[in-house]
C-alpha cells in the first residue's frame, strides 16, 4: 500500500486520528490493513523528512550534542566568578542545586519528546496540552536565549585569545569571531548530519579533557604533581566555606543555570533523530549522569586547588581574566597544559555557538512553521537546512563584532545575567507543560505505564525541581531590589569607580531578573487577545498527531539480552 499522502511521514507507523483522540480511538492490530500507514525500517528513515528536516542524528549524535551544550563557555568561564563569589562551598552547593531542578526538567521532556518528537520540541506542546498563546510565548522566549546566547559565546573566544596575546598586543580580536561565525555558517548550511558529526567529535575531545582535568586535578590537591598538597586548606581560609553568606549563594544561581543551559537540546533534536523512541530516552538517561560526574568532580577539585581570593579568577570589574581550568594547570606548574587548556576551552567556545546557532535556526523554523514568522523564514534546501532562518541567525551573530568595542567582557556579563534568567524561565515552562501533559494523559484514560518512556521520580521529584525553580526565580526578583548600591556609602559619590562598578552590577541584576518574564507575559496575553486562544480542554489534547510509532517487530527480531548490572553501570559514562 502507497503512503498517505496526508501522514506525518518520519514515523514508524502513523495513525490519522482525529485532534483530542487517545490511543483507545486507533486500530488494534488486526485492523492495521484497513488504515493507510508509513511502516519503514528505522535503518531507513534517515532521508524521511519531518516539516523538511532530515532525521539524520544517531543515538552517539544526540548524546554527544547533549553533553557539547553544556560542558562550555558557562562551566569553564563563569565557574571561576562562582567560586570567587560564593565560595568553594556555596559554588559547589549552587551546581548541586540547580543540577536536581535539572535532572527532573530534563526527565520531563524525554517523556514528552519520546511520545511526540515535534519540531520545536518543548515550545510545540504548550498548543497542544494547554493553551496557543503558551506555546507562542515560549517558542520566542527560547529562540530570544539561543540568539543571545551565540553573541555571548563568540564574545568569550576573545577573552580566551587575549590569553595568548602580548601585553600591550594591538591584533584586532574582533577578527577571531568573525572567522567563526563563519566556520558557523558553513557547518549549518551543509546539514544535519554534518552538524551532528562534528559535534560529536568536539564533544568527545571536550569529555576527555575534563576527565583529564579531574585526574590532574586529584594529582595536584593531592601534591603529586606541583610539590604543594592543598587538601582542603582553600576551605579553610577566611571568608570560605561559605564566602558572603547565604546572599552571596543565592547571586551565583543564575550563572550556574547559565552554565547548564543547552542540557535540554536532547529534546529538540528528536525532530531529527533516526529513532526518537530510542535515542531520546538513551540521550537524556546517560548525559545526566555524565554531567553531574564532570560539573560536580570539577567544580570541586577548581575550588580547592584555587583560593577563592586569587585574584586572577576575576578582576576589579568582576570579569573573567584567565579560564580558572588554565589556572589549575598553571598552579602546578605546568605551562604546556595550561596552553592545551586554553585551547581546548577555545574549541569548546566554537562547539557551544555552534549547537546554539542549531537551536536558533530550528527555534525560527518552527515560528514560521506555526504561522508566527514569515513562511520563507522556515523554508529548507534539499539538506533540509532552513536556509533564511541560518541567514537571520547569521546576522544575530555579527553583535558579537559591535559587543567587542564596547567591551567584551564587559557585555559578557550582561548576557550571562540575561541568559541565565531566560533559562530558568523556559525550565520553569517546562515543568508546567509536563504536568499539564500528564493531566491530559490521565484525562484521556490512559495510564503512566502506557507510554514509552515513563519519567522516574514523578511526581515528588518533579514537585522538588518546581520549588527549587521558583525559589531561584523569586531570589533573583529579590536580589535585583535588595542589591541596589547607596551612593552616599561611597566616599566619591557619583564618580566613584567602586560605586559605577556596583551600580553596573546591580542593572545586570535587574534587567536579568525582570526582562525575561515582561517578555513572556507580553506575548502571552498580547497573543492571546489578538487571538482570542482558549485553554484546552484536557480529555481533547491533540496527543496522537506527529507521534512515533515504532515499526511492528517480526519473528526475524531477536529480542535483546539484558546486560549485566556492570556493564550497565559502565554505560552511563562510557
Amino acid at each position: 500500500m502507497e503512503p498517505s499522502k496526508e501522514s506525518d511521514v518520519g514515523y514508524g507507523l502513523h495513525y490519522d486520528t482525529p485532534a483530542g483522540a487517545g490511543l483507545s480511538s486507533m486500530p488494534i492490530p488486526g485492523e492495521l490493513e484497513k488504515v493507510e500507514t508509513v511502516s519503514l525500517p528505522v535503518e531507513n528513515m534517515s532521508n524521511v523528512e519531518e516539516g523538511g528536516l532530515k532525521r539524520d542524528l544517531r543515538l552517539r549524535h544526540m548524546v554527544m550534542i547533549a553533553i557539547s551544550g553544556t560542558i562550555g563557555t558557562g562551566l569553564f568561564l563563569t565557574s571561576g566568578k562562582t567560586i570567587a563569589t560564593a565560595g568553594p562551598l556555596g559554588a559547589l552547593l549552587a551546581y548541586v542545586v540547580i543540577g536536581i531542578w535539572l535532572v527532573f526538567v530534563c526527565q520531563a521532556i524525554g517523556e514528552i519528546a519520546t511520545l511526540l518528537p515535534l519540531p520545536g520540541a518543548f515550545t510545540a506542546w504548550g498548543s497542544r496540552v494547554f493553551d496557543e498563546a503558551f506555546s507562542f510565548q515560549m517558542t520566542w522566549i527560547y529562540y530570544t536565549n539561543w540568539a543571545l546566547t551565540i553573541p555571548a559565546e563568540l564574545s568569550a573566544s576573545s577573552l580566551i585569545i587575549a590569553y595568548w596575546l602580548p601585553e600591550g598586543s594591538n591584533f584586532p580580536i574582533w577578527i577571531v569571531p568573525l572567522i567563526i561565525i563563519v566556520a558557523l555558517v558553513i557547518i549549518n548550511l551543509l546539514g544535519v548530519k554534518v552538524y551532528g558529526e562534528i559535534e560529536y567529535w568536539f564533544s568527545i575531545l571536550k569529555v576527555v579533557t575534563i576527565v583529564v582535568f579531574i585526574i590532574c586535578g586529584i594529582l595536584v590537591d593531592s601534591g603529586a604533581v606541583g610539590g604543594h598538597t592543598y587538601g582542603v586548606e582553600n576551605w579553610e581560609i577566611p571568608g570560605a566555606p561559605f564566602k558572603g553568606g547565604f546572599k552571596a549563594f543565592l547571586s551565583v544561581l543564575v550563572s550556574v543555570g547559565f552554565s547548564y543551559g543547552g542540557t535540554e537540546l536532547s529534546g529538540v533534536t528528536a525532530a531529527e533523530s533516526r529513532n526518537p523512541l530510542k535515542h531520546v530516552p538513551k540521550a537524556v538517561n546517560t548525559v545526566l549522569v555524565r554531567i553531574a560526574f564532570f560539573y560536580i568532580l570539577s567544580i570541586f577539585f577548581l575550588a580547592s586547588i584555587v583560593p577563592n581570593n586569587d585574584p586572577r579568577l576575576v578582576n576589579a570589574d568582576g570579569t573573567a581574566v584567565n579560564a580558572p581550568f588554565t589556572i589549575v594547570f598553571l598552579q602546578a606548574g605546568m605551562k604546556g597544559g595550561a596552553d592545551y587548556m586554553n585551547a581546548v576551552i577555545f574549541t569548546s567556545i566554537i562547539s557551544a555557538a555552534n549547537s546554539d546557532f542549531y537551536v536558533a535556526t530550528r527555534m525560527l523554523m518552527s515560528l514560521s512553521q506555526n504561522g508566527w514568522a514569515p513562511k520563507i523564514v522556515g523554508r529548507t534546501n534539499s539538506r533540509g537546512v532552513p536556509v533564511v532562518a541560518v541567514l537571520i541567525t547569521t546576522l544575530f551573530s555579527c553583535i558579537a563584532l559591535v559587543m567587542i568595542y564596547a567591551g567584551a567582557s564587559v557585555v559578557f556579563d550582561w548576557l550571562v545575567s540575561i541568559i541565565g534568567s531566560l533559562i530558568f524561565l523556559v525550565w520553569v515552562c517546562i515543568l508546567f507543560l509536563h504536568f499539564r501533559f500528564r493531566q491530559c494523559w490521565k484525562a484521556q484514560g490512559h495510564k503512566p505505564e502506557d507510554l514509552p518512556y515513563q519519567s522516574w521520580g514523578y511526581p515528588y521529584g518533579h514537585y522538588l525541581a518546581m520549588v527549587i525553580g521558583v525559589c531561584c526565580v523569586i531570589a533573583s526578583f529579590y536580589l535585583s531590589i535588595a542589591n541596589k548600591p547607596s551612593v552616599d556609602s561611597y566616599t566619591g559619590g557619583y564618580d566613584d569607580p567602586e560605586y559605577k562598578s556596583a551600580r553596573t552590577k546591580w542593572a545586570q541584576g535587574l534587567l536579568g531578573a525582570w526582562f525575561p518574564w515582561f517578555q513572556a507575559i507580553s506575548l502571552y496575553f498580547g497573543y492571546k487577545f489578538f487571538k482570542k486562544t482558549k485553554i484546552v480542554d484536557p480529555a481533547m489534547a491533540d496527543l496522537d498527531t506527529g507521534r512515533w510509532v515504532a515499526p511492528p517487530k517480526g519473528p526475524q527480531d531477536a529480542v535483546e539480552k539484558p546486560k549485566p548490572l556492570w556493564k550497565r553501570l559502565i554505560s552511563q559514562f562510557v
